[in-house]
């Protein structure tokens, strides 16, 4: 199993990702009133929630999950941040934090995948860490939970995040952070060293449960045939990006073409022959 010495984010980085978070960094403001933002909500409503509610995941407890996270954080060269699983019928998993990150898993997304799906998982957030993307992945995350929510009007920080959304800010976030999420498939693949485990997750969260009833070869086949419609046909990519202007994540289908895409053009062999 390949390990990375001395790897660099810009060496996987989706360029998608690269030209949103520069938009992004264009934007007046938007540095200070991110940390302003998170100076006062801090870490530690994120801390106290999944200690709280959730299941925290040690070399004893989970022992499984946190030897996958040892692979991933090893693979990549980053420091283990603190893991947790929690009871939760949204099938997800996400990173969250500022100085000290920490990665939750929903029990619907674990019970669902196999061991190589779950290492996929688990690589795809700890590449969040690793490109550095957890700053602004947690505003987006916040932003995204409070805009319409009446907490936003209680918790420290409310005047800012009206600010962020009346600016715009908070679509740029949230378009960057679907792009962002390219990049960390990049990161599940360098950590899991096999396309299709990625392939296969995707599938399963397109199928559902019904996923083990689904040909896979034929999911990649609709995967290179999305690849090639977004390409060449302007409405399918009008379409695609506007219903997709809503979502935290890119279509799982998407996700698909865009591995295949970077395993197709040599740009993954190259990186693993280093």
């Amino acid at each position: 199993h390949k390990k990375f010495a001395d790897l660099s984010k810009h060496e996987y980085v989706h360029p998608a990702d690269s030209k949103a978070l520069a938009a992004l960094r264009a934007i007046p403001g938007i540095d200070t009133a991110l940390r302003k933002l998170l100076a006062v909500t801090g870490e530690s409503a994120i801390r106290v929630m999944f200690m709280a509610s959730a299941v925290k995941v040690t070399p004893k407890q989970c022992p499984d999950l946190h030897a996958k996270l040892q692979i991933a954080c090893t693979t990549l060269g980053v420091d283990m941040p603190e893991l947790y699983l929690q009871q939760n019928p949204v099938v997800n998993a996400f990173t969250g934090g500022v100085e000290k990150p920490i990665i939750v898993l929903h029990s619907s997304l674990i019970e669902r995948l196999s061991d190589e799906e779950t290492l996929a998982v688990i690589a795809h957030e700890v590449g969040h860490i690793h490109a550095e993307h957890v700053l602004y992945l947690t505003a987006a995350r916040l932003i995204e939970a409070l805009a319409n929510a009446s907490l936003a009007r209680i918790i420290p920080g409310a005047e800012i995040i009206k600010f962020l959304i009346s600016a715009g800010i908070s679509g740029a976030l949230l378009a960057w952070a679907r792009r962002a999420e390219l990049s960390c498939d990049r990161a599940a693949l360098l950590v899991t060293q096999d396309p299709h485990v990625i392939g296969r997750t995707m599938m399963k969260l397109c199928g559902g449960t019904f996923a083990s009833k689904i040909d896979y070869d034929l999911f990649l086949e609709q995967a290179r045939e999305f690849e090639k419609n977004y390409d060449e046909k302007k409405l399918d990519k009008f379409w695609a990006d506007i219903l997709t202007s809503g979502l935290s994540h890119p279509f799982p289908v998407w996700r698909v073409s865009e591995i295949l895409k970077w395993v197709d053009d040599g740009q993954y062999a190259e990186l693993m022959k280093k």
